[in-house]
């Protein structure tokens, strides 16, 4: 089975830095389609940052644009999300997603929804 594996998370200060890492495994076909989610409490969840694996087209929410980077290493079969200039309203819990379907990975915005395998999250929690 496809099983996604966060790693990386924790607590840092405002204006401060943390790679989260997505080891993926047991697939039997290429997970094509490949993005970070976040929840915050009392908030939906939100797609922040989508890469199409097999060209390596991207995709960013505005609000962490020019801040946080996706991508990937097939070598170790990990996807990153580097984020630089962290902000409190970052906090949430980070989660990895995939899918082996190629099309429209994303189309002007992330959507959990066609994202059919999931990781169990890594917390990031940024204080002012």
């Amino acid at each position: 089975q496809v099983q996604l594996v966060e790693s990386g998370g924790g607590s840092v200060q405002a204006g401060g830095s943390l790679r989260l890492s997505c080891a993926a495994s047991g697939y039997p076909l290429w997970l094509y389609c490949m993005g970070w989610f976040r929840q915050a409490p009392g908030k939906e969840r939100e797609g922040v940052a989508g890469i199409y694996t097999g060209g390596g087209r991207t995709y960013y929410v505005d609000s962490v644009k020019g801040r946080f980077t996706i991508s990937q290493d097939n070598a170790k079969n990990t996807l990153y999300l580097q984020m630089n200039s962290l902000k409190p309203e970052d906090t949430a819990m980070y989660y990895c997603a995939a899918d082996y379907r190629r099309s429209d990975c994303f189309s002007g915005r992330l959507d959990e929804d066609r994202y059919n395998y999931w990781g169990q999250g890594t917390q990031v929690t940024v204080s002012s």
